[in-house]
Protein backbone atom coordinates (compact mmCIF):
# COMPACT_ATOMS: atom_id res chain seq x y z
CA UNK A 1 0.00 0.00 0.00
CA UNK A 2 1.25 3.45 -0.71
CA UNK A 3 0.69 5.92 1.37
CA UNK A 4 -0.60 9.30 -0.33
CA UNK A 5 0.44 12.71 1.05
CA UNK A 6 -1.36 16.02 0.28
CA UNK A 7 0.53 19.35 0.19
CA UNK A 8 -1.28 22.17 0.91
CA UNK A 9 -0.63 25.50 -1.13
CA UNK A 10 -1.86 28.64 0.75
CA UNK A 11 -2.84 31.03 -1.78
CA UNK A 12 -3.48 34.66 -1.07
CA UNK A 13 -7.28 35.38 -2.27
CA UNK A 14 -7.98 38.05 -4.27
CA UNK A 15 -9.52 40.98 -2.29
CA UNK A 16 -13.24 41.58 -4.22
CA UNK A 17 -14.12 44.98 -4.87
CA UNK A 18 -16.88 46.70 -2.33
CA UNK A 19 -19.16 47.93 -4.69
CA UNK A 20 -20.96 50.18 -1.87
CA UNK A 21 -17.76 52.09 -2.11
CA UNK A 22 -18.47 52.76 -5.67
CA UNK A 23 -21.28 54.88 -5.20
CA UNK A 24 -20.63 57.07 -2.57
CA UNK A 25 -16.99 57.78 -3.75
CA UNK A 26 -15.03 58.76 -7.10
CA UNK A 27 -11.43 58.83 -7.66
CA UNK A 28 -9.98 61.69 -9.84
CA UNK A 29 -6.68 61.08 -12.22
CA UNK A 30 -4.44 62.33 -9.09
CA UNK A 31 -5.79 59.85 -7.05
CA UNK A 32 -7.69 61.98 -4.63
CA UNK A 33 -11.09 60.64 -3.42
CA UNK A 34 -14.19 62.67 -3.39
CA UNK A 35 -17.20 62.25 -1.80
CA UNK A 36 -20.43 64.40 -0.96
CA UNK A 37 -21.50 65.82 2.05
CA UNK A 38 -24.78 64.70 4.67
CA UNK A 39 -27.01 66.50 6.77
CA UNK A 40 -28.95 67.17 3.37
CA UNK A 41 -32.57 64.94 3.53
CA UNK A 42 -34.40 66.35 6.11
CA UNK A 43 -34.81 68.98 8.37
CA UNK A 44 -33.69 71.69 5.53
CA UNK A 45 -36.12 73.72 6.67
CA UNK A 46 -34.21 75.88 9.63
CA UNK A 47 -30.98 75.63 7.45
CA UNK A 48 -30.10 78.92 5.56
CA UNK A 49 -30.02 78.94 1.28
CA UNK A 50 -26.20 79.27 1.84
CA UNK A 51 -25.62 76.56 4.27
CA UNK A 52 -27.92 73.87 1.95
CA UNK A 53 -25.61 75.20 -1.08
CA UNK A 54 -22.37 74.45 0.69
CA UNK A 55 -23.58 71.19 1.86
CA UNK A 56 -24.86 70.41 -1.88
CA UNK A 57 -21.09 70.45 -2.86
CA UNK A 58 -18.70 68.03 -3.26
CA UNK A 59 -15.63 67.59 -0.61
CA UNK A 60 -11.95 65.78 -0.46
CA UNK A 61 -12.00 62.70 1.87
CA UNK A 62 -9.34 62.74 4.75
CA UNK A 63 -6.02 61.07 3.93
CA UNK A 64 -6.21 58.46 6.17
CA UNK A 65 -9.78 57.53 5.22
CA UNK A 66 -8.74 57.69 1.19
CA UNK A 67 -6.53 55.37 1.64
CA UNK A 68 -8.55 52.60 3.38
CA UNK A 69 -11.13 53.44 0.54
CA UNK A 70 -8.47 52.71 -2.09
CA UNK A 71 -7.52 49.96 -0.87
CA UNK A 72 -11.39 48.73 -0.91
CA UNK A 73 -11.71 49.57 -4.26
CA UNK A 74 -8.34 47.91 -5.43
CA UNK A 75 -6.95 51.00 -6.81
CA UNK A 76 -3.00 50.80 -7.54
CA UNK A 77 -0.76 53.03 -5.96
CA UNK A 78 0.76 55.15 -8.20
Amino acid sequence: MGKTFSILVTMKKKQKTKKILLKRFRITKNGKVLRKQGFRRHLNAKKSSSKKRALGRVVKLNKIYAKKVKKALGVKKR
